[in-house]
């Protein structure tokens, strides 16, 4: 497997931005957005390289190894594992849906160089630029991917974004969650998870969720809560691969 180092261009890499609403940031943060990717991917690259990743699933689901067949589908986890997903699924180039702010802005930069593509927007700003920006992905034949607790949670309940776009375009959703067997855990609203070298990761993935075209508005409870399941279920079997207690 090999890793990318650069994106032809960033604006290639980026959805939904204009001239009009690019962030503004202060120079020392210009500072930290021209010189933190670029490390982060390296000590990544690194550090993932002693890393052991292995796949389960639910019954029935058949998973993705590294992402590998993945098409025009909505994929979602929690934001606790975006450091071992970035590397799992660097192959499928996937688009992501991240915030405007100034972390969202760090973090497309770092994902470009693993070779995704950024669509900017959230739940709280830019939401339906960002729903249209998925939605000519999942047209173009490519998948699309939510944080789905993001991107400041609560942790473990995921937005009503995706079973919007998966309503519009069809596409059905996949849930998987990442889970290192050590790691260390941030005190951060999403306990963001760092893991340890040498460590194995278990790739889990959960039932899939399908969103009829014609789902009433009163049912989008209801397949939110169907999704959050199935993620959930996804990170409890990974809990119990390694014999964690679930919390």
């Amino acid at each position: 497997m090999r890793l990318t180092g650069s994106a032809s261009s960033p604006s290639d890499r980026i959805i939904g931005v204009t001239g009009e609403d690019k962030p503004r940031f202060t120079l020392g943060q210009r500072f930290v957005l021209a010189v933190t990717p670029r490390v982060v991917w390296a000590l990544l690259w690194i550090v993932s390289r002693t890393w052991r990743f292995e796949a389960i699933a639910a019954e029935g689901v058949t998973p993705l190894l590294f992402g590998k067949g993945a098409g025009p589908e909505v994929y979602c986890f929690w934001h606790q594992c975006v450091l071992p997903c970035t590397v799992y699924f660097r192959t499928t180039h996937g688009t992501i849906l991240i915030s405007r702010s100034f972390d969202g802005e760090l973090i497309t930069r770092i994902l470009m160089l693993f070779g995704f593509r950024a669509v900017r927007g959230s739940s709280s700003r830019g939401a339906r630029e960002g729903l249209l920006g998925l939605k000519h992905v999942i047209e173009s034949g490519d998948p699309a991917i939510f944080t789905a607790d993001g991107p400041r949670g609560p942790i473990y309940q995921t937005k009503m974004g995706p079973i919007k776009l998966a309503q519009v375009t069809g596409a059905p959703i996949g849930a998987f969650h990442l889970e290192p067997e050590r790691a260390w855990t941030m005190r951060s609203w999403d306990r963001f998870l760092v893991p340890k070298p040498f460590t194995r990761i278990v790739v889990s993935w959960g039932p899939w969720t399908r969103v009829p075209a014609d789902l009433p508005s009163e049912d989008f409870e209801r397949k939110r809560a169907e999704l959050n399941a199935a993620i959930e279920c996804a990170r409890l079997r990974a809990l119990h691969h390694f014999k964690k207690a679930g919390s």
